[in-house]
């Protein structure tokens, strides 16, 4: 039976103008889910029947932007303030006497870090990954990846998102390749070197990212269809949008007291996650000091970027069992 199949859809509105869809199975004790780029509630596929059956209300949002989710046009309307206030309202509307658990991957997880961080109180414990929690440098993100990559002639994809409708054109053309290509190059089923180096600032996502053996053990032509379609349907300005934040997030995350999160906590990535590493080299080694309640760091080794869809039978089991002690 189709994931399609078992779910419910539901929606909520988490702002004046902004409503959230998403999916859900089982009851208890809300488990949030929230995905990254370029995904939907559908990454979470394997996890909803798994951790409904745990005993828990399994739930995966589309995130502003994507999916059925509200797609405002402002740049500014995709903080990470603004989508972990979307996270919070949420999750006080599908658990109004009791805190969440709240859990996510790529751009999911700093949006999960920051819900907890911000919103203590709508959250009781939180899991990242592929995404380590980190704590704002002396600047933002996106000055150094300018000075790292463009000004040495070097293409990077989180520059060329920069530029509002340059990479929108290029992802809308066919979102069907984008998933295919994208998903596949920072995947562990890439040889290593998949991912061009000598891309030049204009090159664009998708040049010298090789057409995926299709199937892989994980993405099948049948997800590949449902993602394209949500895409089709949303377009990828809000996803891109995300993006553009990094200096409103440097500032609001450099304004705070602490960037220590309390809550008991988890993180899982993989050892051939290209994500993981642009966190850092010292980011993990961190991760004690900014969860003092870290209950688990594990690395799964071959595993790429697309964490709970590659290793879906290992990471359901490290989340039950993290779970079962909240």
């Amino acid at each position: 039976m189709s994931i399609l199949d078992q779910i419910v859809f539901g929606k909520v509105s988490t702002a004046p103008d902004i409503s959230l869809r998403y999916a859900e199975m089982g009851s208890g004790p809300l488990v949030l889910m929230v995905h990254g780029f370029p995904e939907s509630w559908y990454s979470w596929r394997h996890q909803l029947p798994a951790i409904a059956k745990a005993g828990f209300r399994a739930v995966a949002v589309d995130v502003r932007g994507y999916g059925g989710s509200s797609a405002p046009k402002e740049v500014e309307a995709y903080s990470l303030a603004e989508l972990a206030g979307d996270m919070a309202s949420l999750a006080h509307s599908l658990s109004p006497d009791q805190p969440a658990i709240i859990i996510g991957h790529d751009w999911g997880a700093p949006i999960a870090w920051t819900s907890a961080l911000l919103h203590p109180d709508r959250f009781r414990a939180v899991s990242g990954l592929s995404i380590p929690h980190s704590a704002p440098g002396p600047v933002s993100a996106d000055i150094l990846q300018d000075q790292f990559f463009t000004q040495k002639g070097r293409y990077f994809y989180q520059v060329d998102f920069q530029e509002v409708g340059t990479a929108e054109a290029e992802l809308e053309a066919d979102p069907a390749e984008v998933i295919r290509k994208f998903y596949y190059a920072i995947s562990g089923d890439a040889p290593e070197g998949t991912w061009p180096a000598d891309k030049k600032p204009s090159d664009g996502l998708l040049k010298g990212l090789p057409e995926p053996p299709m199937p892989l053990p994980w993405l099948d032509h049948d997800d590949v269809a449902y993602l394209a379609g949500e895409f089709s349907r949303s377009g990828f300005h809000g996803p891109l949008n995300r993006y553009r934040n990094q200096r409103r997030d440097h500032a609001m995350l450099t304004a705070l007291d602490s960037n220590v999160i309390h809550q008991p906590s988890l993180f899982i990535g993989g050892t051939s996650d290209l994500a993981t590493r642009l966190a850092g080299p010292d980011s993990l080694e961190k991760l004690a000091k900014l969860l003092p309640s870290l209950q688990g760091l594990h690395m799964l080794e071959g595993c790429g970027h697309w964490t709970q869809q590659e290793r879906s039978g290992e990471v359901n089991a490290l989340l039950v069992d993290w779970l079962a002690k909240q």
